[in-house]
């Protein structure tokens, strides 16, 4: 155990957000520095429980006690080992996971949790400014070649605990840069890609090959990939966005938040002049109230937007936790992202019946009507409808499943019943040297879930190709979040 009083003398703390007025004139991330004897004291909260369900919260088992107690002991050598030994990217998980294993940290039941993520967080940080995040080089090479498409979370776990086993592994990515959604899909502000480039380098050193530009399906067919490399591991994400088929959608000035949110990032990295979707000056309304949506919310602010309004079909959550998400599930409650505190409103209980035009067709309103819930369905509520002005709308309503036109069709995959490529225990596909990972197979999850599985899909094309079994499977492609 760490501190034996801290839970009962120290209280939650977390780092300050910078001013809201000036994190808008860049795309840095918005927490200002945590003092070290501040993150100590933090760490010095965990109770090192005799059943520790921060674990049962973690789809990773982050041994978090362990390095909770390091931390605490200023230990940080010994700290970023236990934390490595779980998990590849501590510093993807430590900015962009929402935590579950704060909600189910045992002090939460009657108290404020132990603030996890910062810990885990600084660790990582300490440890690439040390120099300790070095490069792990297989001792022997296996002979084996693996072909793993999309360079996402997850397919980055999978490629990197797969080279250190000693196979030949090659990263095959559509985009022009690795990352994946992480590249350009999540805000600068949220994660710095300077996180993500110095890890990619370690992977590089490791025997990693990275080929960006490469549309598997297209510039490599199927037949080709299943039968150059020894395995294939797919981990192409969950690319099929939700649309609103509506009247008016095919208004200019509607977009996906997928067509929005890269060229951002594009812009905020200097490889872009500007954005063609750019908020300034507009009246921005996100249709869909989570994450994306927030990212594009944080985004429309940035770029000067007018205003910007969020909405979302569900009532507004609780402030607490209710009694129909008890502890230690993850609790639909009233969260504020950095993204809501720089400005902008939300609207819960609505929904959007049609796109209104003006003359030259592009989108200058939206008519909504408040909705309640009556058996399970959206009812409106009469004599609610009202239009809100709009002159760019953004799309975030989640995503139906991996597309399937191109690479899936090509191999011939079978799918389960929710659309997702299906696998078995050992993230096989129908075809014997395939396997998937991630949200390909999953369906939309949280990045902790995709390092999860791409670990997991590692273990098993190991085990196909050398019939040992020495990395760790930390998941099985049934499990589900404590929710």
């Amino acid at each position: 155990m760490a501190d034996p009083k801290g839970f009962l003398t120290t209280t939650r703390e977390e780092p300050k957000r910078r001013p809201v007025d000036l994190r808008l004139m860049d795309w840095r991330e918005v927490y200002e520095d945590f003092a070290t004897t501040k993150l100590q004291k933090q760490a010095g909260r965990c109770m090192d429980c005799g059943i520790p369900f921060c674990h049962q919260g973690c789809p990773l088992g982050n041994l978090i006690p362990e390095w909770n107690t390091l931390t605490w002991r200023e230990d940080w050598q010994q700290a970023i080992e236990r934390l490595h030994a779980t998990n590849n990217f501590p510093e993807f998980t430590g900015t962009l996971c929402p935590a579950p294993c704060e909600t189910a940290c045992v002090l939460g039941i009657n108290d404020d949790p132990v603030t996890i993520k910062r810990v885990e967080i600084s660790i990582i940080d300490r440890a690439f400014e040390e120099g300790w995040v070095t490069p792990e080089v297989p001792s022997a090479l296996t002979g084996k070649k693996v072909a793993v498409v999309g360079s996402g979370p997850s397919g980055l776990a999978a490629a990197q605990q797969l080279t250190r086993a000693g196979h030949s592994v090659v990263v095959l990515e559509r985009a022009d840069k690795i990352g994946g959604l992480l590249r350009y899909g999540i805000p600068e502000f949220k994660m710095e890609k300077s996180r993500l480039d110095r890890r990619l380098d370690q992977m590089r050193a490791e025997g990693t090959e990275f080929r960006a530009s490469v549309n598997v399906g297209v510039d490599i067919s199927a037949s080709e990939l299943t039968s150059s490399y020894d395995a294939v591991v797919l981990a192409g994400g969950a690319t099929d966005w939700r649309d609103l088929p509506i009247p008016g959608r095919e208004l200019d000035g509607i977009h996906q938040a997928m067509e929005f949110l890269p060229p951002a990032n594009r812009v905020a990295s200097g490889e872009l002049a500007e954005s063609p979707y750019s908020a300034a000056g507009l009246d921005v309304v996100v249709i869909g109230g989570g994450d994306t949506g927030a990212d594009c919310v944080g985004t429309s602010h940035r770029q000067g937007a007018k205003s910007v309004t969020q909405l979302e079909i569900m009532p507004r959550p609780p402030q607490a936790r209710s009694d129909a998400h008890p502890w230690p599930t993850y609790p639909m409650i009233y969260r504020v992202s950095s993204a809501h505190e720089e400005g902008g409103e939300r609207l819960y209980a609505v929904n959007t019946q049609e796109f209104l035009g003006d003359d030259s067709g592009r989108v200058r309103a939206l008519k909504l009507v408040e909705v309640r819930n009556e058996g399970g369905k959206f009812v409106p509520v009469p004599d609610s409808e009202r239009e809100l002005p709009a002159q760019l709308v953004l799309l975030a309503m989640g995503f139906l499943g991996p597309q399937k036109q191109g690479l899936i069709e090509d191999l011939g995959v079978e799918l389960d019943a929710r659309g997702n490529v299906a696998r078995d225990k050992a993230f096989k596909t129908s075809l014997d040297n395939v396997f998937v990972a991630g949200d390909m197979g999953r369906g939309q999850s949280l990045i902790v879930w995709a390092i999860a599985e791409g670990r997991s899909a590692a273990a098993g094309v190991d085990a196909y190709l050398t019939g040992r079994e020495v990395l760790p499977r930390p998941i099985a492609p049934t499990d589900r979040p404590i929710a």
